[in-house]
């Protein structure tokens, strides 16, 4: 009897002692994994990377880290590597079933860092929500739209949708129909519409303006009106356009039928 007390007191203890070497393992293991994840990102080579890149690169390491920690606290408590394996294997399986939006969103993730279709700081648009991309992570970007909300997507919405990237050109073309009365004389209004835009400083000379007649409306004539500009500008340009161009029409008396 005394030999089996001796047995599980030593037993209690080996078991106390693993269990506390695993704990720190862990405490210990986790501290350190976030701090190659701070020196990683502070690297000179790391901040030479598109912040895409870095973004998504931090979040990956930081998950191998924090499975290498938990994988060797599991060794020390005695968990038998296959066991381990096996375990983590079936709960992988497991999870995978229940998470596929999320795998899927890790895929996706991959794909828009590996192809590009847009980068931190571009302006997209993907079905109802256009925004500037402030940040790629392993399982969704995060847009600020233009009214100040953010707006988080899942990647793998966006890798199986389309999306415009309005920051992939340097330039973009401004499309406006203006429309003008039949009597008002057809030169005339093209000649207007020219002037306005040649005389908008941020529209570019190359490619030229380009007006015309295109459509014989049921109450009015209605004109393409394309400009250039810089991407940036976009909407500077169209505010203006459409402001100067109902002042030019009053100025030279050409009428908007309504």
């Amino acid at each position: 009897m005394q030999s089996i007390i001796e047995y599980l007191k030593q037993l209690g203890t080996d078991v106390g002692l693993k269990l506390l070497f695993g704990l720190v393992v862990l405490f210990v293991g986790f501290k350190l994994a976030k701090w190659v994840v701070k020196l990683v990102s502070k690297g000179r080579a790391f901040g030479k990377l598109d912040e895409s890149v870095k973004s998504f690169l931090l979040s990956f390491i930081k998950i191998v880290l924090y499975s290498l920690v938990i994988a060797s606290a599991a060794i020390i408590w005695g968990i038998p590597t296959t066991s381990f394996l096996t375990i983590f294997t079936s709960a992988g399986v497991a999870v995978g079933l229940a998470l596929q939006g999320a795998l899927s969103n890790f895929a996706g993730g991959l794909m828009i860092l590996i192809f590009k279709p847009f980068k931190v700081g571009d302006f997209i648009e993907n079905g109802a929500v256009m925004g500037t991309v402030k940040d790629i992570t392993i399982i969704y970007t995060i847009l600020h739209t233009v009214d100040n909300k953010v707006v988080t997507i899942p990647n793998g919405t966006l890798t199986n949708s389309n999306v415009i990237n309005y920051s992939a050109l340097p330039s973009r073309r401004v499309d406006i129909k203006f429309s003008a009365g039949y009597h008002d004389d057809i030169e005339k209004v093209k000649k207007v519409l020219m002037s306005v835009a040649e005389s908008h400083e941020k529209v570019l000379k190359d490619p030229a303006p380009f007006v015309r007649l295109t459509a014989q409306a049921s109450s009015s004539l209605d004109y393409t009106f394309r400009v250039w500009c810089s991407g940036a500008d976009y909407w500077d340009v169209y505010f203006d356009m459409m402001e100067r161009v109902k002042k030019a029409f009053d100025e030279n008396g050409i009428t908007i039928p309504f």
